[in-house]
């Protein structure tokens, strides 16, 4: 496949966002895919960010022709833990069928499928690229930049590659994604770390305060979450929308998790909870000591790491607020509590008839064989919601990976079956737009 030998290159870039230690790789990756689009012919401007870079590209065809707006994203996240990594996470690698290294599937391999489409296309199509390299940070770059240059970005419809298919070889059309409010959360005791013995019994003690937090954000029955507010937007999926979707195995789905049962709120189905229902999850948490043996000590602080994944209509910020307040509420005395806001996005619902959707579902039933089902994502792309609202443009959510590529984990991954047929996939789209 000629578009292999780019792609591995490509991957090889360790543009890890989050890390500063990788500033100047995350610009290479930058310049990488800035060099390839000019060479397609493509003009191409680099716009400088107090973070990374946001590279805009256009080959503008003809002013009468439809035109395509392509996001993507070119940073990664960190490779950590190194050691369950079979093949370093930089060092691209070919087994069984897929590509493994980190970005394969997220999203420099799917990103790449959409530049790798355009190589002697001759369908009348204007396109543009807006790439970014802070999604995993939480676009707050990008976000400002699009609502400054709508008219720079206006287009027919916005594509984007950045998700999963249902299933393996099952096309698939995703028309939804959930917001997200993220927090960190910080608790400070004593002044000072303090001697389990001498001080035990009067210090109060982060770690346990962490607990009581806990089990004061969710009901332990009903999987529900306490904090007031947090339902009262959540818009109810109609029975019409049930119907679009597919078919989810349970058993599969225990067997790819290595559970025996499947948590979460009651009186919804998995798919319901995993596709439209609100959630909250520790992402982290830590405080005292964490090394080999015992060190007796009360913690002066400790802190967790919150996720609350949102959907139509929550408001991130609202969500954020309601969380924050909560906390405050259920603060026990003798601790001082920080909230921080880390980041967000809104949750999105696009609409599956839309036109390009339909010549999307027609390129994908042509080139796979079989009609594309349609379906929810549980993660969240946060300038979704702002391309939606800055050109009101119906967007295409074309996902090329697979719920099994170990997105965010070690031993990352893209079946090459995917990247073939989604290089495809999008030519014929392309085709079908000129004809319509």
């Amino acid at each position: 496949m000629s578009a292999l030998e780019p792609l591995l290159e490509f991957l090889s870039i360790p543009s890890v966002s989050t890390d500063p230690a990788h500033k100047e790789d995350v610009r290479k990756a930058a310049l990488w895919l800035e060099a390839k689009l000019q060479a397609l012919g493509f003009r191409t401007e680099l716009h400088e960010t107090p973070l990374h870079p946001i590279l805009y590209a256009e080959r503008l065809l003809d002013e009468s022709a439809p035109t395509v707006l392509v996001y993507g994203h070119y940073d990664v996240q960190p490779p950590d833990p190194l050691e369950l990594w079979e093949s370093p996470p930089f060092s691209p690698t070919l087994r069984d069928g897929r590509i493994y290294a980190r970005g394969a599937s997220d999203d420099k391999g799917q990103l790449w499928a959409h530049v790798a489409a355009l190589e002697g296309l001759s369908a009348r199509v204007n396109v543009k690229f807006l790439v970014e390299g802070e999604e995993e940070i939480g676009s707050p770059s990008l976000l400002p930049f699009v609502r400054a240059s709508r008219e720079k970005l206006r287009a027919d419809v916005v594509l984007i590659s950045d998700g999963a298919m249902f299933a393996p070889l099952t096309p698939t059309l995703t028309y939804g994604l959930r917001g997200l409010a993220y927090l960190e959360v910080r608790l400070q005791g004593a002044k000072r770390d303090l001697h389990s013995g001498a001080f035990g019994g009067v210090a109060p003690n982060p770690i346990q305060a962490l607990g009581w937090f806990l089990a004061k954000l969710k009901d332990e029955g009903t999987g529900r979450v306490l904090i007031p507010g947090f339902y009262d937007r959540v818009r109810p999926v109609s029975e019409e929308e049930r119907r679009l979707w597919p078919p989810l195995d349970e058993a599969a789905l225990k067997g790819e998790l290595g559970v025996e049962v499947l948590p979460g709120e009651e009186g919804y189905s998995p798919l319901e909870r995993l596709w439209a229902r609100p959630t909250l999850d520790p992402n982290g948490i830590w405080g005292g000591y964490q090394g080999e043996g015992s060190k007796t000590v009360i913690p002066a602080e400790a802190g967790m790491k919150l996720s609350m994944r949102l959907v139509p209509d929550q408001d991130p910020e609202e969500v954020a607020a309601l969380a924050e307040a909560y906390l405050r509420a259920v603060c026990p005395p003798g601790y001082t509590l920080k909230v921080l806001r880390l980041h967000g996005g809104k949750p999105v619902l696009t609409d599956p008839h839309s036109p390009p959707m339909r010549l999307m579902a027609k390129a994908l039933e042509e080139v796979w064989g079989r009609p594309p089902v349609y379906a929810r994502e549980g993660g969240t792309i946060p300038v979704v919601a702002e391309l939606q609202d800055a050109l009101h443009a119906p967007v295409v959510l074309l996902g090329l990976g697979l719920p099994d590529d170990n997105l965010h984990a070690p031993n990352e991954k893209l079946d090459l079956v995917n990247l073939e047929k989604g290089i495809a996939v999008i030519r014929r789209f392309y085709e079908l737009l000129s004809e319509a």
